[in-house]
């Protein structure tokens, strides 16, 4: 933040869904911004975008003019009741619940269409939700994703360790001794997950249909038919399975949506360096590299 730049306040807020509190964290600058939405992936909460010290892209939207919400997702983060207190849910309750209602919520607060900006999984269930809902779709103004893969194709080590070992096969064993995967614990993530919500990730990740485990919702047949809002894809050329940028461009094929950007992160591209599936949001050479190229997205729809 330059001198010139007003600072920025940050602050909780909650929407209530029984007794639950979905925690969405408030940054701005300026009073009148246009508004983003910014969804976390699996194993994570918004601290991936965010610092209370400034650093991030949520912060650095947020000095661009931008008024930013960064989400929590059930249980996550300072969403309460944490997910060690309740398991009960899973990444239904986000797609028909969560992220529905932070849109709605902060398109009724603010009077505008919400820009959305989503990390690994949690584009995949951004765009199950759009694809689900017509009416919140019309409430979105663009969405970018960063390393949004629904299915794993790549073939190399990193995807045996960290998909075939860690996330099919010791995850699920945690999870099934323990009632939820505490992936803080085993510092397999920056927060935990539910039983549920594994199961579920698990299952699309195996090349499964892009049907919803619940309640059998057809997601794949509804994005056929889906309006979609401007879109950009982001991918990290040195992202080698939790987001490989032939599973991005899988999962770009597979919404059906052929007016979409998709963009790799590498030295060979121009980036100051070959980013991987977190630092492409958390290294400190990104507030000049690509977040600039993200306001001007955001500033061109």
């Amino acid at each position: 933040m330059t001198a010139s730049q007003p600072p920025l306040s940050q602050a909780s807020l909650f929407i209530p869904d029984g007794h639950h509190q979905l925690h969405l964290r408030h940054i701005h600058a300026t009073q009148d911004g246009e508004p983003v939405l910014m969804i976390h992936g699996a194993i994570e909460n918004g601290k991936i975008f965010y610092t209370e010290s400034g650093k991030g892209l949520g912060c650095f939207l947020a000095e661009q003019g931008f008024d930013v919400y960064v989400a929590d997702m059930r249980g996550r983060g300072k969403s309460t009741p944490p997910i060690a207190e309740d398991p009960n849910h899973d990444q239904n309750d986000q797609i028909t619940r969560d992220i529905p209602m932070m849109i709605n919520f902060i398109a009724q607060r603010t009077g505008k269409k919400v820009h959305v900006i989503c990390h690994s999984w949690g584009g995949v269930l951004t765009a199950s939700v759009l694809a689900r809902y017509p009416e919140i779709t019309e409430k979105v103004r663009s969405q970018v994703c960063f390393g949004t893969k629904r299915t794993v194709s790549a073939k190399n080590f990193e995807r045996l360790f960290k998909v075939e070992l860690v996330w099919k096969r010791f995850s699920p064993f945690i999870a099934k001794r323990k009632g939820y995967l505490p992936g803080r614990q085993y510092k397999i993530g920056s927060d935990d997950e539910t039983s549920g919500s594994l199961t579920q990730s698990v299952h699309w990740v195996k090349h499964t249909p892009w049907t919803d485990l619940t309640d059998g919702f057809d997601y794949a047949a509804a994005a056929t038919k889906t309006n979609w809002p401007p879109t950009w894809h982001i991918a990290a050329i040195n992202d080698y399975a939790l987001g490989h940028p032939v599973d991005i461009q899988r999962f770009i094929a597979e919404t059906g949506d052929t007016n979409v950007l998709f963009t790799v992160l590498a030295k060979q591209n121009g980036n100051a360096m070959d980013y991987d599936h977190i630092n492409m949001l958390t290294h400190p050479a990104a507030r000049e590299d690509h977040f600039p190229d993200v306001v001007a997205w955001l500033k061109n729809h």
